[in-house]
């Protein structure tokens, strides 16, 4: 997927320009410069990944190619305490997935987004497990996880047929009601 089908996949869960996000699990940061792109210059976008690498190349495409928002990458591992000022908004964008007990890990991240924070998911829309996706993630499953874990009932937003599986990517948008 390119940066602009990136953009328009998440486009419609970004409720207003701005304010400080993370990408969690932001690999080398293609979805970061998608939610730059939306989110504007007035944004900060902490770009979160455990592989030491991925932050090397986000450094690496920062300096090559400034998104206009304030990224600041840096390494960390989502399923531990993380030091982050209070979020405006949370991006994960193919990370739930590789987590087992996802209830837990969506409601321990919802505690750093304000109140009324937004959450942005995509996932895979298969029930199946696979290697790339051992805790498969459907649109239904979400909405009864978020409501369980303090989040609003989610609007998906976007859809995509990934071209090399054929399978469907959605967004979906929710609101941190703790």
């Amino acid at each position: 997927m390119n940066q602009s089908e990136m953009v328009e996949l998440i486009r419609n869960g970004i409720a207003r320009p701005g304010g400080v996000w993370v990408d969690g699990g932001a690999g080398t940061g293609n979805f970061t410069w998608a939610l730059a792109v939306l989110l504007g210059p007035d944004a900060t976008i902490y770009a979160l990944d455990r592989d030491a690498r991925a932050i090397t190349a986000q450094r690496a495409r920062l300096a090559a190619e400034p998104p206009g928002a304030t990224i600041v990458p840096r390494q960390a591992d989502l399923t531990r305490p993380l030091a982050l000022p209070a979020l405006d908004g949370l991006l994960l964008a193919n990370v739930v997935h590789f987590v087992r007990d996802q209830e837990r890990f969506l409601q321990r991240l919802g505690t750093y987004l304000k109140p009324a924070g937004q959450l942005l998911v995509v996932e895979y829309q298969q029930t199946l497990p696979l290697p790339w996706v051992p805790f498969p993630l459907p649109f239904e499953k979400l909405a009864a996880v978020l409501g369980r874990a303090g989040f609003t009932a989610p609007t998906q937003v976007g859809l995509r047929h990934s071209r090399s599986s054929g399978q469907a990517m959605y967004a979906a948008a929710s609101t941190w009601k703790p």
